[in-house]
């Protein structure tokens, strides 16, 4: 009995991989998919100082 619920679990499991690689790469998910990718380049460049309103010399 033990081993048909394991087979049941690695079956739902494996379902349950599968469906989230076709929802994340379906065509609906192009636009989003392509904006996530493009987050990491809208951040500020981390490599000028924070000015803090007071002007520093």
């Amino acid at each position: 009995m033990l081993a048909y619920l394991n087979a049941l679990s690695t079956v739902l499991a494996m379902f349950t991989f599968f469906a989230i690689v076709w929802w994340a790469f379906s065509s609906g998910r192009q636009e989003a998919n392509r904006e996530a990718a493009m987050l990491p380049f809208a951040l500020p460049d981390e490599s000028r100082p924070h000015q803090t309103g007071a002007k520093q010399s």
